[in-house]
């Protein structure tokens, strides 16, 4: 049996499961909240007063940052070399340009400003982070949207067992952390065409799940939020979907992002589930369909 707790943050659902009846699950859901609610006002490009915004307005600018900011600016450089650039941290001006401009419940309802030319992005090996300083190119912004998601569930996870609590997991809208001696649950892994139907679960109990897909926050035909940091321009790729399981939810959601842009052969590097635009389902990790 298990409790459940859940709450809006980062633009998504967070959801806190963790064993029933435990006297620890309270404290452990406060402190959820609070990692959740902190980390969206560090980590958030649509806040003007985010330590993300103030980076961004010093581009070009030795700027002295927090400690976790630089922490989670130098995994996301690790992982743009580590992909050779595919995810890149850098693709800010160019979301901006495709149309994401703004939040994304206000791009949904028409908020949404002029297009623009697309806009280079891979420039990330220029941004330099030497202790708390951290140096980004004049005129390149940082967009840590969704690693900055994982690695809060992450961390929302350590503090909850920090608590006592024997195992958790934290789910933030698909960046997914299993922490402590958790039983084997099933993890749903949605349709990407049947939003809210699950096509198959994962059978898992650690580690961290994350999904990349061009099916979702779209607000035009061809306009996604997945840059292809090659061309600039909302990324054209052989898989709707690509959901990939790491050691921790910020390393799956760099691989999410880096499978959906390398296409099938992604399934020779990672333990994923990939989707073509067929609907064919490509799984390299124990998997089993929903009923």
């Amino acid at each position: 049996m298990t409790d459940a707790f859940a709450f809006r943050a980062m633009g998504t659902t967070v959801t806190m499961l963790g064993p029933a009846d435990d006297p620890a699950f309270e404290d452990a859901a406060r402190r959820v909240h609070d990692r959740f609610t902190a980390e969206e006002q560090r980590f958030s490009r649509f806040r003007a007063d985010s330590e993300l915004s103030r980076v961004n307005a010093r581009a070009g600018t030795p700027t002295r940052v927090s400690a976790p900011f630089a922490a989670l600016t130098r995994l996301a450089l690790t992982g743009a070399a580590a992909t050779g650039g595919r995810f890149d941290p850098t693709v800010h001006d160019a979301l901006v340009a495709a149309g994401y401009d703004r939040d994304f419940d206000e791009l949904i309802a028409g908020a949404r400003g002029a297009l623009h030319a697309a806009r280079p992005c891979g420039r990330w090996a220029e941004a330099e982070v030497d202790d708390r300083t951290l140096t980004l190119p004049a005129g390149i912004h940082l967009d840590l949207g969704g690693i900055a998601k994982g690695w809060t569930a992450d961390r929302a996870a350590e503090d909850a067992i920090a608590t006592g609590l024997p195992w958790v997991v934290v789910n933030a809208g698909g960046d997914l952390r299993i922490a402590g001696a958790a039983p084997s649950l099933e993890v749903g892994v949605e349709d990407p065409e049947a939003p809210r139907q699950e096509m198959l679960r994962l059978r898992l109990g650690s580690g961290g799940v994350a999904t990349s897909s061009i099916a979702k926050r779209t607000w035009a035909p061809g306009a996604h939020h997945v840059i292809d940091p090659s061309t600039g321009r909302p990324a054209e790729t052989e898989l709707l979907q690509a959901t990939v399981w790491a050691e921790d939810a910020t390393h799956a959601e760099i691989h999410a992002t880096d499978a959906l842009l390398l296409g099938v052969s992604a399934a020779d590097r990672y333990l994923a589930v990939l989707v073509a635009h067929d609907g064919d389902v490509l799984t390299s990790m124990p998997a089993e369909e929903a009923t």
